[in-house]
């Protein structure tokens, strides 16, 4: 039968057997180890004695690759590459932009690696980043129609598409999401849909005239975590080998005794192509120092380890002021504002829901001269609710001159009745009465919650005493900052020091703060129940005019004052301190800490 395929078969079995004599005359090949995930809760585990972990950067430019890692910070430091090293405290978790809020350390990182489609300039004011121009909004403000840059590719090569943004949003937008709660609460109100690979439409629930700043959270790359969930975000490999389109990629990290030490950022040869990227970035290399206190970042300072350092806490100013010479001091405000805020809704002080007791209370008191006595070089004094520097803010804003006089006037008109000071009324140690003495009159007797912080505390005790002259008695209420916390956020107070902070927002919207609606349930801890106020911010967050929003915000903020809705009193102070030897760093509106990056482009190391 198969006589006629003889000659066929013949040659088959001469091709396998050439084919196994090729096989065995084949050296063999050494297999090369199989490469290792990094998983984020076992790479810090592993690490030695400055050993590098490896990252899944891509390949240097060859220009790049003999120094593609370096063997020891050391050696980091001698090898002519342009570095700047900053100290950080705390520890590296998460190198994702969608989690970065839990993380101040994460975050500072972060922002060089990754970008979002709009970015802030000096001003606060956004601006487009991996968007083209700026998004078209429709008549109703409900939706938002972004064109997307199609010269961005991602730090291993992969252009960038819509297909980034949709999943991105879809992350932050599901139930499960692992990040910031009040992240994921305001993602789902939003819908997102690809046009085209470089269109995106996005649809409010409401109108939102800040919704272009919520645009700034950094992008995922699709293509590195596609098929992941949500839920699976959190303990994903890629948080330890990040992929963005930012200026700098991850390059190593290092570390010691089982910890991260180091992380290493290279300037991204892709980044490069772009236009922004074809100049500057003197600085080729940023390093990251990992330190467990402030006492240890003095000593990296001190000792030449580090170029640089930015207060996380206020008590941290004043000894860096005392630095050597050798070190620039750079200072903007934090974006937070400290307010004595009223309890409108306790009815043991009822009061507060009279416009004249407020404004009594306003004009009886000399504010800059608190803050300058007992916050000199840790805050300055605030004469708005909106942020000094912000696009918004109203550098004309009158205020009612002091006039002690006539706020014991306004007290006296009001329906008050005087109450007797008993001796049952002088606090515990931890608290401190203010106020007429024993047995005399007072129209009106409540207590300051505060921080137990010695500064704030004081400027407490020095609002009682003002206004002790006002026949009012006032009780400090100083407590550890849990129990304050707890007690600020269950209305448990008649009037609190309080710092408010947009958490790395530079749009004026101060709505959650302020507006009637935002109490209980918002950020509106004492309820301030004021009709045009809230009218106002109403308006500020439907208007998409620029123009008309200055306007509004204007008028919110001179309303504020002449409604006396609570009294500002201060902004803490933001410094960055950097070595002299590198130039060129400028400092903007800081909105977040991640700013004083905003100009790294420019900043030239010597030395």
């Amino acid at each position: 039968m198969l006589r006629g395929f003889r000659w066929q078969f013949f040659a088959f079995i001469v091709a396998v057997v050439v084919f196994i004599a090729a096989l065995l005359s084949r050296p063999s090949p050494q297999p090369a180890p199989p490469a290792a995930t990094p998983q984020p809760t076992e790479v810090v585990q592993q690490v030695t004695d400055n050993s590098v972990i490896p990252t899944n950067a891509p390949e240097p430019t060859p220009a790049d690759t003999t120094n593609a890692n370096p063997q020891s910070p050391a050696q980091a430091a001698t090898d002519n590459i342009p570095t700047y090293r900053e100290a950080l405290i705390g520890s590296v978790q998460r190198l994702n932009p969608l989690l970065a809020g839990l993380n101040p350390v994460d975050r500072d990182i972060i922002s060089l690696i990754f970008e979002g489609l709009m970015r802030s300039n000096e001003y606060g004011e956004p601006q487009p980043a991996l968007a083209r121009s700026q998004p078209v909004i429709s008549s109703d403000g409900l939706e938002y129609v972004l064109e997307l840059r199609n010269d961005v590719l991602w730090q291993d090569g992969t252009p960038f598409t819509a297909d980034d943004v949709v999943f991105t949003v879809s992350m932050l937008s599901a139930a499960d999401f692992p990040g910031p709660e009040e992240v994921g609460r305001f993602w789902r109100t939003v819908e997102v849909e690809k046009i085209s690979d470089t269109l995106v439409r996005f649809r409010l629930a409401q109108p939102l005239a800040s919704f272009p700043e919520a645009l700034q959270v950094g992008i995922l790359p699709y293509h590195a975590l596609q098929g992941t969930t949500a839920a699976q975000l959190a303990s994903h490999p890629f948080n330890l080998t990040p992929v963005g389109t930012g200026p700098y990629q991850l390059e190593a990290m290092r570390g010691a005794g089982g910890q991260i030490q180091e992380i290493s950022l290279r300037v991204a040869p892709v980044y490069r192509q772009r236009p922004e990227g074809q100049s500057g970035y003197a600085v080729e290399r940023v390093m990251f120092r990992l330190y467990p206190n402030f006492e240890a970042v003095q000593q990296a300072l001190t000792a030449n380890e580090v170029d640089a350092y930015a207060v996380r806490e206020r008590s941290e100013r004043l000894p860096l002021l005392a630095l050597p010479a050798r070190f620039n001091t750079f200072t903007k405000i934090e974006p937070t504002v400290g307010f004595l805020i009223f309890n409108w809704a306790n009815d043991t002080v009822a009061a507060f829901r009279d416009l004249q007791v407020r404004q009594a209370l306003e004009i009886g008191l000399q504010r800059e001269s608190i803050i300058e006595r007992h916050l000199a070089n840790q805050a300055l004094p605030a004469n708005s609710p909106l942020l000094e520097g912000s696009w918004a803010f109203n550098p004309n804003l009158t205020w009612p001159p002091y006039n002690p006089g006539e706020a014991r006037n306004l007290l006296g008109r009001s329906d008050l009745e005087a109450v007797e000071v008993t001796p049952e009324a002088t606090p515990e140690s931890t608290a401190e009465a203010t106020g007429a003495s024993t047995g005399t009159p007072a129209l009106l007797r409540f207590s300051i919650l505060t921080p137990d912080e010695p500064s704030l505390v004081s400027v407490a005790q020095e609002i009682a005493s003002q206004w002790a002259q006002l026949s009012v008695t006032v009780q400090v209420d100083a407590v550890d900052l849990n129990t304050y916390r707890t007690r600020l956020e269950a209305g448990d107070f008649q009037t609190a020091l309080v710092e408010l902070s947009k958490l790395g927002s530079a749009d004026p919207d101060v709505y959650n703060f302020w507006h009637q609606g935002q109490y209980p349930d918002g950020d509106n801890y004492g309820g301030a129940n004021d009709r045009t106020v809230s009218e106002l911010l109403e308006r500020g967050r439907r208007e998409m005019n620029g123009t008309s929003r200055v306007t509004i915000y204007q008028q919110f903020q001179q309303q504020f004052v002449n409604r006396a809705v609570a009294l500002p009193l201060y902004y803490p102070l933001y410094t960055f301190v950097v070595s002299q030897r590198i130039s060129g760093v400028q400092l903007g509106f800081i909105a977040s800490p991640p700013d004083r990056f905003r100009t790294i482009r420019d900043w030239v190391v010597s030395g």
